[in-house]
């Protein structure tokens, strides 16, 4: 959606870095020295909204469940319809067996 946005240098060395963990131990290590725990845990409430986006959860359940306001589960619902596809891709890797999200066209 916003890919041109952030592309550069400093997010490229980022995402190396990443790509270079080699496993959950080493992620805890680098985003507690990289983040706050608050921008941590808004990253994974994001990541965890998607997941119940793709169960077809509804919004107030997602609210109740995850305790995220309706505008970021909104946010996420936009990516789901209009951006580059990686929630359901990264959530299908994660959880093969479960049916992927469909948006309506």
């Amino acid at each position: 959606m916003q890919i041109e946005k952030i592309r550069g240098h400093q997010t490229d060395q980022l995402f190396k870095a990443v790509l270079e963990l080699k496993d959950i131990e080493e992620c805890y290590k680098f985003f507690d020295d990289l983040c706050t725990i608050s921008e941590i845990q808004s990253l994974a409430q994001r990541f965890e909204v998607a997941h119940l986006l793709r169960l077809k959860k509804t919004y107030e359940s997602i609210k109740k469940e995850t305790g995220a306001s309706t505008a970021t589960i909104s946010r996420v619902r936009r990516c789901f319809d209009y951006g580059n596809d990686t929630y359901d891709e990264m959530l299908g890797r994660l959880y093969p067996d479960e049916k992927p999200f469909q948006a309506p066209k």
